[in-house]
């Protein structure tokens, strides 16, 4: 019996697929991803952190939103610490209703990463379309976007959020606002940051439109929204991901200080912001452990993603090679 071949040929797509790894490994860009220890250990602990909100449900001890798993005897019980009335054991401790604080966290970074991800993504698609738009017709288009942008510059983002989200909440019936209200909140902190998109893209826009690609495009007769979504979109989006990566960070510290002040997330919904709240009422108790863990999860994450968007920025900047 003859031994399978272990020579592919070399269009065959597993060939292809180890050619194109190949490649994107030995490329600069990963190259500098390896060549920075701030860039792996943030990358790591991203990766943890999003994984361990993904797979909640698997990882927790408990589901602390479901009544029926909750024991009101458990309150207040200190990290790794048997409970007097039940004898059990949390290791992060339990918060006044008796809820797992690692479980809690688990889930209110599900929270946390829904609502930061989806306002930058609605922020990005916003600030995007309006900096293409202002860039390449300019005119009167241009002006009145920019003197928009320029007045909501003037005003402090979160103050902007709470403005939006309280107005939203205000016009959505009462029997709907607890169901509305995380993508209230997404609203209204993707409203807050599509200004610094579109100023980027704008810019870009106004140096991509006067190349010759964009010429030879409008020559042989494509329409203006083919040649911005399809030549200068592409030309134009390394700062836009640079400044996704940390406006991600930046989205979710806004998303826990809403909830910190009570105008964001639901109490049937907390975020890592709603339980540094609850947190905060025990602190000088001397239940820490309940602001503690929540705080330092939300900084290492917020710290972590900020830490990669500034790698990122470096390696995506050609005048620093």
């Amino acid at each position: 019996m003859s031994d399978a071949p272990t020579d592919l040929p070399a269009d065959s797509p597993v060939t292809v697929t180890r050619s194109r790894l190949r490649r994107a490994l030995d490329s600069d860009f990963f190259y500098s991803f390896r060549r920075s220890p701030v860039a792996v250990v943030s990358a790591v602990v991203v990766v943890v952190l999003v994984l361990a909100a993904v797979f909640a449900p698997w990882i927790a001890p408990s589901n602390p939103f479901d009544p029926a798993q909750l024991n009101l005897m458990n309150g207040f019980t200190p990290p790794a610490t048997p409970n007097a009335f039940t004898n059990d054991t949390f290791l992060m401790g339990t918060d006044d209703q008796g809820r797992d604080v690692f479980s809690t966290i688990l889930y209110g970074m599900r929270v946390s990463l829904f609502v930061g991800a989806s306002a930058v993504g609605f922020a990005m698609v916003l600030g995007i379309t309006l900096g293409l738009i202002a860039g390449y017709v300019g005119g009167w288009t241009e002006t009145i976007i920019m003197r928009i942008a320029d007045v909501q510059l003037t005003f402090p983002s979160i103050l902007v959020a709470m403005l939006i989200f309280g107005v939203a909440k205000g016009v959505t019936p009462v029997e709907y606002r607890d169901q509305m209200a995380i993508w209230v909140l997404i609203l209204a902190i993707g409203l807050s940051d599509w200004v610094q998109f579109a100023r980027v893209v704008r810019g870009a826009t106004l140096v991509e439109k006067n190349k010759e690609y964009v010429a030879a495009a409008r020559l042989i007769g494509r329409k203006p929204a083919a040649i911005m979504l399809r030549h200068i979109l592409p030309n134009v989006l390394s700062p836009v991901l640079v400044i996704a990566t940390i406006s991600l960070a930046l989205a979710i510290i806004a998303e826990a200080t809403l909830s910190f002040l009570g105008v964001g997330a639901p109490a049937t919904q907390p975020s890592l912001g709603t339980l540094i709240r609850i947190g905060q009422a025990f602190l000088f108790s001397g239940e820490w452990w309940i602001l503690f863990f929540p705080a330092c999860t939300l900084l290492a994450l917020a710290l972590a993603v900020n830490m990669l968007g500034d790698w990122l920025r470096d390696a995506l900047n050609p005048r620093l090679r």
